[in-house]
């Protein structure tokens, strides 16, 4: 019983819960950078999706998720009792402070599909989906890295620390499947090749949604020390956290240069997008150092303004960039670990990208195939000229707002 009451156990029990509540935070931010890169007029469809995947994340990683991602099981997948049926003295830290800071990555991934199929995806076959990746396809792939089985010596050596791969990386697999089935927003490619600038409503809203996630991801990056019971665990956690702001700052700062250059103005959802590449490229490896960290953040800032237009020459509409801050910097800041940490193969890293990659696009596309040929996943025409709102919630976010 002293074991079970010691400082070490309430205080790794403390951060995997402060730093899931931060991480939790972070669906307000991925809410509010969606509602603000999209129209008005679908906003209250966006604020629906953003809510209601995180309550079906919750739900279903508790009930299925998580016992496939932690149970014993074999190399593919985890089973055994409900919460892998560990006590919390044969975890040395509770059961559900665990699973709660857990969770809320699996929610995080979700939030990465939102905003890249917004504006013209019915709310169910997407939430249908949400079902589907936190119950089956996350804990999966989750269960083949942090879930230990390195999937039966195919990904040993295999780096992740919070999970540029294994939740950005995932979301944004899963959401590129999804987007190549539904197709790009009316109106947004013309017939002559030109891409076609569609604004979001609100900046400010946008900006905020920015501060919250780099907030958040204090707790995303922090947590996953996974350990405050000792002076090493705390000094590595300062360290990860200050990375993790040098390297959002650093990404900030580069999108905003290279906009300047590029297009002779500083493009504010560049900027935002790129504070954000900056945090996703130091996910992987946040405990490599300051002067990494703003390395990984400049690569991923830059990478950011040219990875938009790419995907707009490819015809793949991302409204918010998704794609481009969470894959692309994604498989970057995975790579990083593999160039800068020397105890890390590079090609240990290039394995566990290209498998999780080819697991993930996969199943997801049948998922989002299936899901399209019984219930179909966009909405009509009409619907989509008018903004999903009154059609699939019944109200609008801005009634006072009329527009011709």
């Amino acid at each position: 019983m002293e074991n079970f009451t010691d400082v070490k156990y309430i205080l790794d029990g403390f951060l995997f819960v402060f730093a899931g509540i931060l991480v939790m935070w972070m669906a307000a931010g991925f809410a509010m950078l969606e509602s603000g890169l999209t129209r008005t007029k679908n906003t209250a469809t966006v604020l629906t999706k953003n809510i209601a995947l995180f309550a079906i994340s919750c739900i279903m990683f508790y009930f299925i998720g998580y016992n496939f991602m932690y149970g014993d099981g074999n190399a593919f997948i985890g089973s055994g009792a409900m919460l892998s049926g560990k006590t919390n003295e044969e975890m040395g830290y509770p059961v559900m402070a665990d699973f709660f800071f857990q969770v809320v990555f699996v929610a995080t991934a979700a939030s990465v599909i939102s905003g890249t199929i917004a504006e013209r995806m019915k709310l169910w076959p997407f939430l249908i989906f949400v079902v589907v990746l936190s119950g089956v396809i996350y804990p999966i792939q989750g269960h083949w890295s942090w879930g230990g089985s390195e999937l039966g010596g195919l990904i040993s050596g295999f780096s992740d620390f919070a999970g540029s791969t294994v939740v950005h990386s995932v979301g944004g697999w899963a959401a590129l499947a999804g987007v190549l089935i539904l197709g790009a927003r009316k109106g947004k490619y013309g017939k002559d090749g030109n891409v076609r600038p569609i604004p979001g409503s609100n900046l400010t809203l946008a900006t905020l949604g920015t501060f919250i996630l780099w907030m958040g991801w204090f707790g995303f990056n922090g947590g996953s020390q996974l350990a405050l019971g000792s002076k090493e665990d705390i000094d590595g956690i300062a360290s990860v956290i200050a990375s993790t702001n040098m390297a959002a700052c650093a990404g900030a700062i580069m999108a905003a240069v290279l906009t300047q250059l590029i297009y002779k103005k500083v493009d504010l959802t560049m900027v935002l997008n790129g504070a954000l590449a900056g945090l996703v490229s130091c996910t992987a490896g946040p405990d490599l150092g300051m002067n990494i960290a703003f390395i990984e953040g400049l690569v991923g800032g830059a990478l950011v303004v040219f990875a938009v237009p790419f995907f707009d020459k490819l015809r793949i509409d991302d409204p918010v960039g998704a794609l481009s801050v969470h894959l692309v910097a994604g498989i970057w800041g995975t790579l990083a670990v593999g160039i800068f940490n020397s105890e890390v193969a590079i090609l240990d890293q290039v394995k566990g990208i290209v498998i999780i990659g080819a697991f993930v696009f996969i199943s997801s596309f049948i998922v989002w195939k299936i899901l399209d040929l019984l219930i179909g996943l966009r909405v009509d025409e009409e619907t989509e000229v008018n903004g999903l709102d009154i059609h699939e919630t019944g109200l609008e976010a801005y009634p006072e707002f009329k527009r011709a």
